[in-house]
């Protein structure tokens, strides 16, 4: 084996959710070590040429970055392989686009529209609490942020609403039963509902059951919850088409055949 870090990534094994055509080439772009992880994480050159079709090539996606066109989080990023993460705000000021990164309710990510007073703010969900060797005490979120002298009642699981101008904690939410919640892992990747229970399990995986707009109720690790309201009245952010109900199978069957057949009529 070489030595050092891996620089390529074969097409077949990128993250299904990149959704990459396997006859496209022999690569993919292997993200740089940065905020989200390369499972959780969608590199700026996918969004401009897969997803919003603003180039055709890698190339022309590098000379719009390096125009220092894009930013994320409000920062300008150049790197064509940087990786932007789940509720990673990404505008395009040239073209007036404010997007938000979230998952639709098969677990794909999904470039969300946003208005303007959404743009400046972003929640992060608490993955650490911690003191530093200065008896400093500091939170770590999911997108590696360190945030210094936060609410003492802050706890691992809590979703903090972030000022992006000034990089600091607006106000948070608890997670608790009650609350809204987005799965952002597992089987139930991408569903939104409403959490009715935790269990919990000493030495292994807390399990929490959510509750979704339809009435039906899963199960998943509380680790793969991440809120995103106090309720189901109050949504901090707004939320992608199908506002995160999963169709059953004969459902999804049903609405891609009536979507085929209306395609049909109108080229008649």
């Amino acid at each position: 084996m070489a030595r050092g870090p891996k620089l390529h990534m074969k097409r077949l094994a990128a993250p299904p959710h990149w959704m990459m055509d396997k006859l496209g080439g022999v690569f993919a772009p292997k993200p740089r070590s940065g905020p989200h992880k390369v499972n959780a994480c969608l590199p700026l050159i996918l969004i401009l040429r897969n997803r919003l079709k603003y180039a055709l090539n890698y190339r022309e996606s590098q000379m719009i970055l390096k125009q220092r066109f894009v930013k994320v989080d409000g920062k300008t990023r150049t790197d064509p392989k940087y990786p932007a993460g789940f509720m990673d705000v990404i505008t395009i000021k040239e073209s007036g686009d404010k997007f938000r990164l979230l998952y639709d309710a098969k677990g794909r990510f999904v470039l969300h529209k946003i208005k303007d007073d959404e743009v400046n703010m972003k929640i992060c969900k608490v993955k650490k609490v911690s003191v530093a060797a200065s008896r400093t005490p500091y939170i770590t979120t999911h997108d590696g942020r360190t945030i210094r002298y936060p609410d003492p009642n802050l706890k691992k699981g809590d979703s903090a609403v972030i000022d992006l101008e000034t990089g600091k904690v607006k106000e948070w939410h608890r997670f608790k039963p009650g609350c809204l919640v987005m799965i952002t892992g597992g089987a139930n990747m991408g569903r939104v509902g409403e959490v009715v229970a935790r269990e919990r399990h000493p030495g292994s995986f807390d399990v929490v059951h959510v509750k979704d707009a339809t009435e039906s109720k899963f199960a998943t690790r509380a680790d793969n919850a991440f809120v995103i309201g106090s309720s189901i009245y109050h949504p901090l952010v707004s939320l992608p088409k199908q506002k995160g109900i999963k169709l059953s199978i004969v459902e999804d069957r049903e609405k891609k055949l009536a979507s085929a057949e209306k395609k049909k009529r109108g080229k008649r």
